[in-house]
């Protein structure tokens, strides 16, 4: 009976017409936004487009269902107009859907199928038509000189823009699906002879555990294959500049991309690469060395500033110049908290100030940080709250954060420094000094896929260092990370030296 029909998509299709359509109906109950478009073919044959709205090529698919249904020669036999319609499907780009499983995978992904009746197959057709956003540079991670463009959230935008870059028939990509209910598509790429083949097969485990009913950005797939989720450290790169993952699958690493997202994943990484910048290979070496030195030493700025602050000003006031501590303490005369205190309520306001400058819109949001911290920082230190010092070591450190080019990075420098500031009101520079031998305790012992944290550094591989504290001429020979390689390390070899320049022969005789 047709009322008994199960709903199980597991079950083949039928070679009947009327009992897939009435199986349909009750597998896509109240779902109003799915198409049952009824066709015929001559004077025989029954046919049925089935398609999400707004998912499919409605040109396209009306130009086919034309194509098709206009096969009205009354053939003789059944066998033979079934001949006709596969001889004409079959100038079109299709897969063969044999069960209700199948059939969902592919109208779900705005292919739509059409069933035919007396066949058991359907036949889905190419014709997904996502609305997507156009290649725009990128957001996160602006450079000066460099690539404009950046990932979209487009998994077949994002896999091109890699092809384009690495043309070679070695950079491969395997597709898993991800989440019970969303089947998020998630693709892993790397270089064949460059990345260890035991790192893409702890990827893949790793992404094959994932249990959750849904992924929605590539930061979901992050948490799950971290090594340790309770570190504030990030130990994968999320990036949305292709030229960063060209880089990362040159160096034999592995990238991760995630359907509906322009953030894509880079495993191992190390410290330093979340402080290293893109735009530091495309400057010439020797800005790159200064600015990156400089990055070395905001991020400490960052990091410890407040904190020495406080340490100094409430237990070694002795390592203050006597003109400068008559100036501070002249400034803190009227101020009703301690050092400690006061800086803590400079920090989580600024910290407020910054993330509502984030979340507000574009044309507001600088204006409205800007102004605010101004205005707020005036009136607190006429108010007689803080004192200018404070306000001033505050607005240096929220400067350094900014020199951090990963987000994630900076992020986690912000956090720890509230504890650290803890520790140093507590126990003066003995506590500063606690906390940092904690953090570097703790980078000494994390793990990115296997790879120490703090590599080339520790463990020490003094032939990767030029790469961490300087930055060779692109000409300079130089060697991939022995850590994530497989095959051969060399990345640039000798040859590529520019000549030296060709003296002038003189006139005189």
């Amino acid at each position: 009976m047709m009322s008994d029909i199960s709903t199980n998509s597991m079950d083949p299709i039928s070679a009947y017409l009327g009992e897939n359509s009435l199986r349909l109906h009750q597998l896509y109950d109240t779902c109003s936004d799915m198409v049952f478009l009824e066709c015929s073919f001559g004077h025989k044959l029954r046919g049925l487009f089935v398609y999400f709205d707004g998912l499919t090529d409605d040109e396209r698919l009306n130009e086919i269902r034309h194509q098709i249904s206009s096969l009205e020669k009354d053939y003789d036999e059944r066998v033979e107009l079934e001949g006709a319609i596969r001889s004409e499907i079959a100038h079109f780009s299709f897969k063969e859907v044999c069960t209700f499983t199948e059939l969902n995978e592919q109208v779900t992904n705005g292919n739509p199928v059409l069933l035919i009746d007396g066949m058991t197959e359907g036949h889905a057709f190419s014709l997904a038509k996502w609305r997507k956003r156009a290649i725009e540079d990128p957001v996160a991670e602006s450079v000066i000189r460099g690539p404009r463009e950046g990932f979209s959230e487009s998994l077949t935008d994002n896999t091109a823009m890699l092809r384009r870059k690495l043309r070679d028939s070695r950079l491969k990509m395997k597709g898993v699906e991800v989440g019970r209910y969303s089947k998020t598509r998630v693709m892993i790429a790397y270089m064949e002879e460059l990345a260890a083949p035991g790192l893409i097969k702890e990827v893949e485990e790793r992404l094959s555990k994932i249990d959750v009913d849904g992924v929605l950005e590539s930061g979901n797939i992050e948490e799950f294959i971290e090594d340790q989720p309770y570190s504030p450290f990030p130990q994968v790169m999320a990036t949305e500049r292709p030229d960063t993952a060209t880089a990362g699958l040159l160096e034999g690493r592995a990238v991760i991309l995630t359907d509906g997202t322009p953030f894509v994943l880079v495993a191992p990484i190390g410290f330093f690469s979340l402080v290293q910048s893109p735009e530091d290979y495309y400057q010439r070496f020797m800005i790159s060395i200064a600015i990156r030195w400089l990055r070395y030493l905001f991020l400490l700025v960052a990091l410890l500033l407040p904190s020495a602050y406080v340490a100094i000003l409430t237990y070694h006031q002795e390592m203050i110049p006597t003109a400068l501590l008559l100036s501070v303490a002249k400034s803190r005369e009227e101020i009703p908290f301690p050092a400690l205190m006061e800086a803590i309520i400079m920090e989580i306001m600024f910290e407020a100030l910054r993330e509502a400058g984030v979340r507000l819109p574009k044309q507001v949001g600088a204006a409205v940080s800007i102004v605010g911290a101004l205005v707020i920082g005036q009136a607190a230190t006429s108010a007689g709250l803080v004192s200018s010092p404070m306000v001033m070591v505050v607005a240096i450190t929220g400067i350094a954060s900014f020199m951090l080019p990963h987000y994630t990075m900076g992020i986690s420098i912000r956090l720890l420094r509230f504890p650290i500031m803890l520790m140093a009101g507590l126990l003066g520079l003995l506590g500063l000094l606690l906390g940092v031998i904690a953090i570097v305790i703790h980078l000494s012992s994390l793990r990115s896929f296997g790879l120490p944290y703090l590599s080339p550094l520790g463990p020490g591989m003094k032939e990767e260092w030029q790469d961490v504290l300087l930055r060779m001429p692109a000409w300079s020979p130089s060697r991939r990370p022995r850590l994530t390689r497989s095959g051969g390390g060399q990345r640039r070899g000798k040859g590529g030296k520019p000549a030296p320049p060709v003296k002038e022969e003189s006139d005189q005789g």
